[in-house]
């Protein structure tokens, strides 16, 4: 049995240094990096996630993806028959998609297949940011092409006898809480044949926060071979550049404005008019 700390540990660390620079690829391409349209029956109670959009593809093009898979070896915690803990190195490999504020760097939803060699079982993580509330869980439900697009849409449809899929978070770290199942083939085959996920939380307000996870690609990437590491370990660089250079520019356009507001209230007092002659 391999223990599941080690694993996270991983995950949240040099792997997640990996998959933001996998999303840097995708960012470079086009693809979106906010918050998309929550189902139009929840809309009335679900509280966006983000509010900045990207253009949308031009007509023709063929959809980016950002679902990469990035391998690592990785040293475990194995439990013999005595249950006696021993460590061993294995390639772990998580099949991924983020989504990043373009103005912060933020994650804003992460999902990752994790496949451990010489494990038989897979399994599915989301992680969305703090601030959730932890008791209720999460809730994500695959959508097909049909229905994923009138949700871009915005357009109202019956996804009552869709079963959503239920999450309980197991791990709260800096970048957000994780909640995590096994990906049984079920599952694994609702991501090949589906459009789209979309995970559904709740914050500490009680509202219901939609993040919309895109599967375009997801079988390609699944089924491939790994990327290389240390190009995406470059684009991560050249993304956080971006983005430093993004938070520069809203630093400078908020000092403007402040500057702007203060010279307008510093200004003189406007002219009394003239008194009318009796």
């Amino acid at each position: 049995m391999i223990e599941k700390t080690r694993v996270f540990g991983w995950l949240s660390n040099s792997a997640r240094a990996m998959t933001v620079a996998a999303c840097a690829l995708a960012l470079a391409t086009g693809a979106a990096l906010a918050q998309q349209p929550a189902p139009k029956k929840d809309q009335k109670k679900a509280a966006p996630a983000a509010k900045k959009e990207q253009p949308a593809a031009q007509a023709g093009e063929k959809p980016q993806s950002a679902w990469v898979k990035l391998c690592e070896k990785a040293p475990i915690v194995l439990r013999d028959k005595e249950g006696k803990p021993t460590r061993e190195q294995r390639n772990i490999c998580l099949t991924h998609h983020e989504r990043l504020d373009g103005n912060t760097g933020l994650v804003l939803v992460s999902a990752a297949f994790r496949q451990v060699e010489g494990e038989e079982k897979q399994h599915l993580m989301i992680m969305v940011p703090l601030g959730m509330a932890i008791g209720p869980g999460l809730r994500a439900t695959i959508y097909n092409a049909d229905l994923w697009d009138k949700i871009q849409k915005n357009e109202k449809f019956d996804d009552s006898k869709l079963e959503p899929i239920k999450f309980n978070y197991t791990l709260c770290h800096p970048a957000g809480c994780t909640a995590e199942i096994e990906a049984t083939k079920q599952l694994v085959d609702g991501f090949k044949s589906g459009a789209g996920l979309m995970v559904l939380a709740i914050n500490a307000q009680g509202q219901v926060v939609a993040f919309p996870v895109p599967l375009t690609g997801f079988t390609e990437a699944l089924e491939g071979q790994p990327i290389d590491n240390e190009k995406y370990s470059e684009a991560r660089k050249a993304l956080m550049t971006q983005i430093a250079e993004r938070q520069q520019q809203l630093v400078e356009e908020a000092r403007k404005r402040q500057a702007e507001a203060a010279k307008d209230g510093k200004g003189p007092a406007p002219a009394a008019p003239p008194a009318q002659k009796k």
